[in-house]
């Protein structure tokens, strides 16, 4: 089966950009290469349940098993000592990042309160974007009662767009919902 979101780029999104930008070639349109969900998790120093929660919560969104971050170095302001488990990501590819995409875009941002849309701020120079969350829970995956503690995430959607320009046609035609400021 074909996810939804990978049908659209191929027969909607594609001709478009090609007439947009003038590309010659099939080869030089901007492409979804990954999808990159962090979740940090400064309170696994304290205790190790909030890490198992935050790779359980993060496995039931993305459908992949987390990776375990250590932290690198020790920094006492923070109290973290070096090897201390501090984050888990996940990085998603083909089919499943096409479905997460889905999902993200059509379900959970317009599932929060008082959505004025996604920044356009977030773009890095090189043509990926970076977005913010602040919860988990607006993920219809994660259960309200379940959830031991709030905590956000960062999604990153790395393109194979050499600007900022042609990954915000992309990402536009695909339905992410930017703001107009």
């Amino acid at each position: 089966m074909i996810p939804r979101m990978l049908e659209k780029y191929k027969n909607e999104i594609s001709p478009a950009l090609l007439k947009e930008f003038g590309y010659k070639n099939v080869m030089q349109l901007p492409r979804i290469q990954k999808v990159v969900v962090n979740i940090g998790v400064g309170d696994a120093k304290l205790d190790i349940k909030f890490m198992d929660a935050a790779i359980a919560e993060l496995r039931a969104i993305t459908g992949q098993q987390p990776l375990l971050k250590r932290a690198k170095k020790s920094i006492a302001g923070f109290k973290v000592r070096q090897g201390m488990p501090v984050a888990c990501s996940v990085t998603l590819r083909g089919n499943k990042m096409w479905e997460f995409l889905d999902r993200l875009i059509s379900l959970a941002l317009p599932g929060i309160k008082d959505f004025q849309g996604v920044s356009r701020k977030g773009f890095d120079g090189r043509g990926n974007y970076n977005l913010g969350l602040r919860e988990q829970l607006i993920f219809p995956e994660i259960s309200y009662d379940k959830v031991i503690r709030s905590r956000g995430m960062n999604i990153t959607i790395v393109t194979t767009a050499p600007s900022d320009e042609e990954a915000y046609a992309l990402l536009k035609g695909m339905g992410m919902p930017f703001n107009n400021r």
